[in-house]
């Protein structure tokens, strides 16, 4: 689990702080999470009925009194005390064993797959924050530079080259940004109460974003052909072994039983007279079998345990085609993040120059307001799907993470 939380986080752009802390909030969250802790006491229980079946059936025990003392030839009989013992056939307590061992083995991938969503969304939810952190950041920058245009403005207006409306206008934009960089705030705390309740602590406690993620330069392999390994199909597999091993205890089951047993009865002494067995009580041992002679019982469980097997590699089969397409959907998402980002840049850069060139027509006497407005919107639109190109790249390497890493 540690190595896979490493590669989890551990790609090639992601800088060495925020993997540490990334990697110190999943450890926080493995630790302290209520659905870990669920899964590994149901494995726990599951564990434990390994000793409740390593035992013998119940030993009977047995008392009667004869309301009627029937007389023999040595004494009438006063009561009767039994003890008897099943014992089941040879080797159906260790295949009982195997079975209950089989079930804990297919819950315990329970917790892996827990563990690995976990992570997943530990990291998701780790990368949301970043997005919303830079993209008040951005609308902060802008909110600035906005404010730099309003104070050119009212120049120009007293100098008669810009009119009020002007102002009016970059006013009016900036209220906008300080909306959405309110409904920003308000998105980041929610985000912050889901993360922090992923760790199982106060819903409060700040969560810092320590450095600037960025697009990698190349991608990295998917790892496609460990999707076979991963716990949720490996689950499938133990689920089908526990099949087999519950029809090793039927066919156990069916077998005869056979049991052993005394049976002690008090016998009274027979009064006024003398013979060597005058009162002799009588101990008798017993052996009895258990045949199933009627085991329309154990057939059926075979036939159901036959079709249990085919619902098994059945729901295998369309786990896997569910785990290749949410795959192949990952990977190609997250090429699609890396041609946007390079879109983006690309465009942000041509904005930025236009922006100067209508910065520099100040200096000439004129300068047009709505075209600074627009380009200032459009280099906003450029540096917000930016981020989320990142933000989508990071998500979807999460998950191809998932799908793929090794046990």
């Amino acid at each position: 689990m540690k190595k896979i939380l490493f590669i989890l986080i551990g790609l090639l752009s992601f800088s060495s702080s925020n993997a540490q802390e990334l990697e110190r909030l999943i450890e926080e969250a493995l630790r302290n999470n209520p659905e870990i802790q669920k899964f590994e006491l149901q494995y726990s229980i599951a564990s434990e009925k390994v000793n409740e079946v390593n035992t013998l059936p119940n030993t009977q025990f047995g008392v009667g009194f004869f309301v009627s003392e029937p007389e023999t030839r040595t004494g009438a009989q006063r009561f009767k005390v039994y003890a008897k013992q099943m014992l089941p056939a040879f080797g159906a307590i260790t295949a009982k064993e195997n079975y209950i061992s089989s079930l804990a083995e297919a819950k315990y991938e329970d917790i892996l797959i827990a563990k690995r969503k976990l992570m997943a969304s530990v990291s998701q939810s780790y990368y949301n924050l970043y997005a919303n952190t830079e993209k008040q950041a951005i609308l902060t920058d802008n909110i600035k530079l906005l404010a730099t245009y309003e104070t050119l403005a009212l120049t120009s207006v007293e100098v008669g080259k810009a009119s009020a409306v002007d102002v009016l206008r970059l006013q009016m934009r900036q209220n906008e940004m300080q909306q959405l960089l309110a409904i920003l705030n308000q998105q980041f705390l929610a985000e912050q109460t889901y993360f922090n309740k992923l760790l199982n602590r106060d819903k409060d406690i700040k969560v810092t974003i320590l450095n600037e993620l960025n697009m990698p330069s190349e991608g990295f392999d998917s790892g496609s052909e460990n999707l076979a390994l991963h716990p949720e199909l490996l689950k499938y597999d133990k689920l089908f072994a526990s099949v087999e091993k519950s029809e090793l205890l039927n066919q156990k089951e069916r077998s005869p039983m056979i049991g052993f047993g005394l049976d002690y009865i008090a016998v009274s002494e027979r009064p006024d007279m003398n013979f060597s067995d005058n009162g002799k009580d009588i101990i008798m041992p017993m052996v009895s079998v258990s045949i199933p002679i009627f085991n329309k019982k154990y057939k059926s469980q075979t036939k159901q345990n036959e079709l249990q097997q085919q619902v098994i590699l059945a729901q295998k089969q369309e786990r896997l085609n569910t785990l290749e397409t949410l795959l192949d959907k990952a990977v190609n998402n997250r090429i699609s993040s890396r041609i946007s980002y390079k879109t983006q840049t690309k465009n942000l850069g041509q904005a930025k120059n236009a922006e100067i060139i209508l910065v520099k027509s100040y200096e000439t006497g004129t300068i047009d307001f709505n075209a600074i407005l627009d380009i200032q919107e459009l280099q906003l639109k450029f540096q917000i799907n930016q981020i989320e190109s990142i933000k989508t790249y990071y998500r979807q390497t999460t998950i191809i993470n998932y799908l793929t890493q090794k046990q």
